[in-house]
């Protein structure tokens, strides 16, 4: 496979590995990194946090201005990107194992594909558990267990 026929998640990956050690540096935590076609633009976009503190424009600015040079050195893109770094974001829709993992006791917003059998096929709850497999919320009058799969739409709500 020629480099420049990667998949976006092999993408990811590559740039996952050579971002890894400048947000270790810069003492930041990575959450997420997608390569997207919106339009007829490519975006990669890169997704921080940080411990104790929230993200600043300087953090941002920062970790792009360190992988940018990097990233063209790489030579894996066949397109012309724009290259996004950002905060996480307050409100993040959860896809990845990492994320709920990650989102544990957070508010989060669920829209199922069907409805339970008590006919309810939207509701927010905290989110609470997360197996690889099945999520767990808790409302106040209950504990809800769903398949992953089974998930349309798991959203952090911010309040």
């Amino acid at each position: 496979m020629n480099n420049k026929t990667m998949s976006p998640s092999l993408i990811e990956e590559k740039v996952k590995e050579i971002t890894m050690p400048i947000i270790e540096e810069l003492n930041l935590k990575l959450y997420d990194i997608e390569f997207v076609k919106e339009g007829r633009d490519y975006y990669l976009r890169i997704f921080i946090d940080k411990e104790e503190d929230y993200i600043s424009t300087d953090d941002c600015e920062a970790l792009s201005r360190k992988v940018d040079p990097l990233l063209d050195e790489l030579d894996i893109f066949a397109e012309q990107y724009v290259l996004e770094v950002s905060s996480k974001g307050l409100t993040r829709t959860l896809k990845r194992d990492n994320h709920f993992r990650y989102s544990l006791g957070e508010k989060v917003e669920v829209k199922l594909f069907k409805a339970m059998d008590d006919g309810i096929k939207e509701f927010e709850a905290i989110l609470t558990g997360f197996d690889g497999e099945s999520i767990t919320f808790e409302t106040d009058e209950k504990k809800i267990v769903i398949n992953k799969k089974d998930a349309a739409l798991v959203k952090v709500l911010f309040e």
